[in-house]
């Protein structure tokens, strides 16, 4: 029996055969031929989007600048959501072609999709993405891409069984600033790198509030997923990131774009640091609701002797990755994509132009790329993986307040208290 992803790749053959077979003088469009600067349908990559919320909304105009992606479909827990996804593709392509989904599996049962973007939250991304590559689907997921350490192996493994192309949403290895930071850093520009510091923003604590009834139109018990069970909330549901059920906090929805970084910098994509600590402030339970760290420092050494330190402290806008040598310095300004040096002389070095870290069309042109050549991504499973484990590890530090031991290709900590903390086990029916 042949898999989905044969059946794909048969649909597209058949396509092109297809098309190539019309006899003259029938009359076709420009863009059915590909003329015009059209995409023959033949070649086009079909997508569906697995989450149509606010993030999701801000990035598929990316997605839909590229003249060979088709978005045929949507889905979302939420209806008012999925009106608003359908209303932004059906705008794009002019008609009101693009069809909705309650439930994202059976948008996933459609065989001519080829791809799927999600962009549905932590809880979803990993889980999500392993069902699309069973289904026979390239991914591009969001960060954070998983919710727990043991769900990245699981997400690594079943993207090679299934041989899907995946490219995980840390889209800054695209970015004109980060590729400079890097170049001049393995150039040897800042002498021998002795150690990275990066800095996300404090986050907040959410004071408490009573359960109300589930808005309309609302698929409450789908949207939570495999979390455990809560009472709707509105202030837990609308701030998701700040509760360990359904995230790990500003540590990791923020500090995996630059833990992806320091990877990338120091060659360490399969692999990562050999231990990890952490200390924070987390929101008084008798007044707050959330329960991830409003501030915290957390640290983290390579084999190499490289360290590594990430605050979480003030303002959004004060985000930033330094890397120090023993001759010198190179930050990136997350906020305006500055770059300051020491010495000022390894700025001369920069060219001019490159996209900022807010325009993903580079890492969606490589995501194409891959598909087409069925080569990794430069976010690959395997490398998003590898950048999220070490800021899981850190609120695991955190939460236990022990300095911890990490055997990177074992993926295994020297504390059982920790490795207990590796997996939770998923709310039925979304155990994998």
């Amino acid at each position: 029996m042949k898999n989905k992803r044969s059946n794909t790749l048969a649909r597209r053959e058949f396509l092109k055969r297809t098309a190539a077979a019309v006899a003259l003088p029938m009359i076709l469009p420009g863009s059915v031929l590909g003329l015009n600067g059209a995409v023959a349908p033949s070649n086009r990559i079909v997508f569906g989007a697995i989450g149509v919320g606010n993030r999701a909304r801000h990035i598929l105009p990316n997605f839909l600048n590229f003249k060979e992606i088709q978005f045929a479909a949507v889905s979302d827990s939420r209806e008012d959501r999925l009106v608003a996804g359908k209303e932004l593709v059906d705008a794009h392509y002019r008609n009101k072609d693009c069809v909705t989904y309650a439930d994202f599996r059976e948008l996933l049962a459609r065989p001519e999709l080829d791809a799927v973007l999600i962009a549905a939250g932590n809880r979803w991304h990993g889980l999500a993405s392993i069902y699309a590559a069973r289904a026979g689907k390239d991914i591009y997921s969001e960060k954070p891409v998983t919710l727990t350490i043991r769900e990245g192996r699981a997400l690594v493994e079943a993207c090679n069984r299934y041989g899907a192309i995946y490219q995980a949403g840390t889209q800054r290895r695209g970015t004109a600033s980060y590729q400079f930071a890097r170049e001049m850093v393995r150039q040897g520009k800042i002498g021998r790198l002795t150690s990275i510091e990066m800095q996300v923003w404090a986050g907040p604590a959410i004071p408490r509030q009573r359960p109300t009834e589930v808005p309309a139109g609302w698929n409450y018990d789908f949207w939570l997923g495999q979390v455990p069970w809560q009472p709707f909330v509105p202030a837990r549901v609308n701030a998701w990131q700040y509760f360990w059920d359904t995230a790990e906090g500003v540590l990791t929805d923020m500090g995996c774009h630059y833990t992806d970084q320091m990877q990338w910098v120091l060659g360490t994509d399969d692999t990562g640091p050999v231990e990890f600590e952490a200390t924070g402030e987390f929101p008084d339970p008798a007044k707050f609701m959330s329960d991830t760290p409003t501030t915290a420092t957390a640290r983290c050494k390579y084999a190499n002797g490289v360290t590594a330190v990430m605050y979480q402290r003030g303002e959004f806008k004060d985000r930033y990755i330094r890397y120090v040598g023993d001759e010198g310095w190179i930050q990136v300004d997350d906020e305006t994509d500055v770059v300051t040096a020491s010495p000022k002389s390894i700025l001369t070095f920069r060219g001019t132009g490159g996209a900022g870290w807010g325009d993903a069309s580079g890492h969606i042109g490589n995501l194409l790329k891959s598909i087409r050549s069925r080569t990794p991504t430069t976010c690959n499973p395997e490398v998003a993986h590898r950048a999220m484990t070490i800021c899981q590890a850190w609120n695991i530090a955190l939460r236990l307040g022990s300095k911890l031991k990490w055997n990177p290709a074992r993926e295994q900590f020297d504390l059982e208290d920790a490795n207990r903390m590796l997996w939770r086990e998923p709310r039925a029916p979304w155990r994998i």
